[in-house]
C-alpha cells in the first residue's frame, strides 16, 4: 500500500494522515472547509477544536495521560501540536486553540507526502484500489451522513458539549481571588473565587435568571446526571450546596 484517502481534517483525520505519511504512504486528505462549514466550525484551519481547549490529564498514572504517553512515543502530530501550544492548566494538557489548529495545518500542508484537497465529499469513496479513512465526526455533512446511514443502517449521529464562558482579566478582583492548583501539586494554574453563603445564594440566583444561548439544530439536551450544571439543578427545584459543582 503506497496511497490512502482520508476524509475529514479534524484531529482523527490529521493524525491518520500524519501517521501514514510517516510510513512513506502518499495521502490525499479531503476537508470541506472553507467552502462549507458545519454549524460548530468557524476557522479554516485543520484540527479545529470546537469545544473545550483541554485535552484532559497529562499525568501518566491516569488513563488519558497514559494514552497521551503512548501517542507521544508514536510521534503523534496532535500531541506535538498540543505541547507546542500549551497553556497553564495544572495536570491537564490545555492549548491555545487557534495556535494549536494553525500548527497542525502548517505541518499537514508542508508535508511532501500529504495533499490537502479543500472540497466537500458527498459520497463514500470506493476503497477497492485505495484504502479510505472516514474521519468526518459527529458533524458530518448531510449528504455524506445519508450515505453512512445507507451503509450502516444507523440513523443517529449527535454532538453536544459545554461552552466555556470567557471572562476578561481586568474584571477580576485579585484581592479576593487566589491562585491554587487543584491538588496542591503545581504553581497555581486555577483561579479560585471564595464566597460565603449569602454571596453564593446571590450568585446562583443571578445565574438562574441569566439569558441562555439557544441550542442549535444538531444539539440535544442530554445531561450527565452525576455532575449537573448549577442552573439545571435550580430548574429542578434543588439548591446546589455539594462540592461537586
Amino acid at each position: 500500500m503506497n496511497e490512502i484517502t482520508v476524509v475529514g481534517g479534524g484531529l482523527a483525520g490529521c493524525e491518520a494522515a500524519w501517521q501514514a505519511a510517516r510510513q512513506g504512504v502518499r495521502v490525499t486528505l479531503f476537508e470541506m472547509k472553507p467552502h462549507r462549514f458545519s454549524p460548530a466550525h468557524e476557522s479554516e484551519f485543520l484540527g479545529e477544536l470546537v469545544c473545550s481547549n483541554s485535552l484532559r490529564s497529562n499525568a501518566p498514572d491516569s488513563a488519558v495521560g497514559l494514552l497521551k504517553e503512548e501517542m507521544r512515543r508514536l510521534s503523534s502530530l496532535i500531541l506535538r501540536s498540543a505541547e507546542a501550544t500549551a497553556v497553564p492548566a495544572g495536570k491537564a494538557l490545555a492549548v491555545d486553540r487557534e495556535k494549536f489548529a494553525a500548527f497542525i495545518s502548517r505541518e499537514m500542508e508542508e508535508n511532501e507526502f500529504i495533499t490537502v484537497v479543500r472540497e466537500e465529499v458527498v459520497d463514500i469513496p470506493s476503497s477497492e484500489e485505495v484504502p479510505v479513512v472516514l474521519a468526518t465526526g459527529p458533524l458530518t455533512s448531510e449528504a455524506l451522513t445519508e450515505k453512512l446511514i445507507q451503509l450502516t443502517g444507523e440513523r443517529h449521529l449527535a454532538f453536544y458539549d459545554a461552552i466555556a464562558p470567557i471572562v476578561t482579566a481586568e474584571s477580576l478582583d485579585m484581592d479576593i481571588i487566589y491562585r491554587k492548583s487543584r491538588w496542591e501539586d503545581g504553581p497555581g494554574d486555577y483561579l479560585n473565587c471564595p464566597m460565603d453563603r449569602e454571596q453564593y445564594l446571590h450568585f446562583i440566583g443571578l445565574l438562574a435568571e441569566a439569558e441562555t444561548v439557544p441550542l442549535k439544530s444538531f444539539e440535544e439536551t442530554k445531561y450527565f446526571e452525576g455532575c449537573l450544571p448549577i442552573e439545571v439543578m435550580l430548574s429542578r427545584g434543588r439548591i446546589p450546596f455539594a462540592s461537586g459543582p
